[in-house]
């Protein structure tokens, strides 16, 4: 946004002043009046299991991320270590990627889609916390637990996930069974 922000900004005076003393130069360059804007999504495609964890993959359905939700967070409680899976790590949908361990319980992180493990975020071994805080980050901050590559048979598991309005609506009425 920063770069935007910049290309907006208002031209300062004195910069006006400068441009208007200096010799005018002719161009074959015409402004149109169609301005071209990128239309990809700000982020990518997420998705969740009935399990908790969520999966992020890129427009070409190549590569993501997966995390466990919000919900899934706060359910547990602080968390006080996790078990992250190992780079290069293939996985099939529902095997387990890692674990958390948090004050009220222990839980198995499964893998949403049939996946290989490219990266861990290490960061969570230091700060197993941060999956409180940012469990839906996907930055290099957050709470994500592994970056992976994607298959064919990957893309057809991402399918059969849900949507954020059908999670939310998964959630709530796993809510009101409590």
């Amino acid at each position: 946004m920063a770069s935007i922000a910049r290309c907006l900004r208002a031209v300062r005076p004195s910069t006006l002043s400068r441009l208007s003393q200096s010799p005018r130069v002719r161009s074959n360059w015409r402004a149109t009046s169609v301005r071209c804007f990128s239309v990809s999504p700000i982020r990518d495609i997420r998705k969740y299991t009935k399990q908790h964890e969520w999966v992020d993959l890129n427009a070409e359905q190549t590569t993501g991320v997966i995390g466990i939700s919000e919900y899934a967070a706060e359910e547990l409680g602080d968390v006080v270590y996790v078990e992250l899976p190992e780079e290069g790590k293939k996985l099939q949908a529902g095997d387990t990627l890692g674990a958390v361990e948090s004050v009220k319980s222990a839980a198995d992180i499964n893998s949403p889609i049939a996946c290989t493990v490219t990266a861990s975020n290490i960061s969570l071994e230091e700060k197993p916390g941060t999956i409180n805080q940012v469990p839906e980050d996907d930055s290099h901050g957050g709470g994500w637990i592994a970056k992976i590559t994607v298959g064919e048979q990957g893309r057809k598991d991402f399918e059969a996930l849900m949507n954020l309005e059908e999670y939310k609506e998964f959630t709530g009425s796993e809510s009101e069974e409590h």
